[in-house]
């Protein structure tokens, strides 16, 4: 779950990310062919391929990722084996908290386990952002799979997805926790939306003469927004100012200073709803009413928008009486039920 840095990822820029208390479970036994049967607990279905003979499955399948992810390692000359495969998560699907992400990074960790291949983190999770691309059609950014695999426990990373360089940036939970609001919501428009947010993205940075937005300033992009239309200076805006958002948050979260990571939250919210226009209506009830509840810090939308979960860190003494007023507001505007989460921040994927 990214704490702040949202649609960066994919403009080499820098991102906040968490892994949090909710897991795909992936047990794995070899085979001696080539054949992967995978069952999938959730949706209580079987589905099976040949590593040696690609077939097509319909688009949308849940399990073009896990085959694209094997597919691709592969394709990297990593010769993988045959397996019996059943996949289990609590991860809330489509709601912004990277439940693809952890499936296809642990089910790629374990046929590499299976197969006896040492584990480079860094190539699996370059294999499974390349599978998104080429076998699910989003074309995500690098920060999903790379939490999933580099996670520590108690810490943010602070990822510059340019580089891929990391810091571990430790955040004090004595006094805040890490509260999660899911709304139920993920509207059809977020898969196309996504991409088209992207290329947006790619043609404002070509017209301004840089290689990403990441590249810009926020003075510089005063002085050349101009080369922009209306929509693209917008877009851009919200990239340019929610890396320098996340920079400024890394540093407040090593000071503890829980009063100025709310705000920048707060800010990358209302970027996120009126320059990246990705939010929605429930996400934006949520973060109105928390912004009348004592004890909260700040809360944002996370996630590719139009639906999912806000992200707030709330003063533990005060957790209850959030959770009633949040659940009670949502339910009297929207008639929908909210679930909360109060979440502990763990490690990334990993053997049990």
């Amino acid at each position: 779950m990214n704490l702040i840095g949202e649609h960066t990822d994919y403009n080499d820029g820098f991102v906040l990310p968490v892994a949090i208390d909710k897991q795909a479970i992936i047990a794995a036994r070899p085979r001696d062919d080539r054949m992967v049967y995978v069952h999938s607990v959730n949706f209580v279905q079987d589905v099976h391929f040949d590593l040696d003979d690609m077939l097509p499955r319909a688009h949308g399948h849940w399990a073009n990722l896990l085959e694209g992810t094997a597919r691709v390692l592969e394709s990297k000359g990593h010769r993988l084996r045959g397996a019996d495969i059943v996949i289990d998560s609590d991860i809330p699907i489509g709601a912004g908290l990277s439940s693809s992400a952890a499936v296809a990074t642990g089910a790629a960790f374990a046929l590499l386990s299976l197969a006896g291949i040492p584990i480079d983190r860094l190539a699996l999770v370059l294999a499974c952002q390349q599978a998104e691309h080429e076998y699910s059609g989003a074309l995500v950014g690098i920060m999903d799979p790379f939490i999933c695999v580099n996670a520590r426990e108690g810490a943010a990373l602070l990822l510059d997805c340019r580089s891929l360089q990391f810091e571990e940036v430790h955040i004090d939970t004595s006094n805040y926790a890490l509260v999660v609001c899911d709304t139920g919501i993920k509207h059809e428009l977020a898969a196309s939306a996504y991409n088209d947010r992207r290329r947006e993205c790619e043609e404002a940075a070509r017209l301004m003469g840089v290689t990403a937005l990441r590249d810009v300033s926020l003075n510089e992009f005063e002085s050349t927004k101009g080369l922009l239309s209306p929509l693209l200076q917008k877009r851009a805006r919200h990239v340019i100012s929610e890396n320098a958002h996340t920079i400024a948050a890394a540093q407040a979260i090593r000071d503890n200073d829980f009063d100025l990571m709310g705000q920048l939250m707060w800010e990358s919210h209302a970027s996120l709803r009126d320059d990246f226009e990705v939010s929605c209506r429930e996400l934006d009830i949520l973060v109105d009413t928390a912004k009348t509840i004592p004890g909260v810090a700040g809360m944002r939308m996370t996630g590719g928008g139009f639906g999912g979960c806000t992200v707030s860190f709330v003063e533990r003494g005060r957790i209850d009486e959030f959770s009633v007023r949040m659940m009670r507001a949502y339910e009297e505007q929207t008639g929908r039920t909210l679930t909360i989460h109060e979440c502990e921040i763990v490690g990334g994927v990993s053997e049990l």
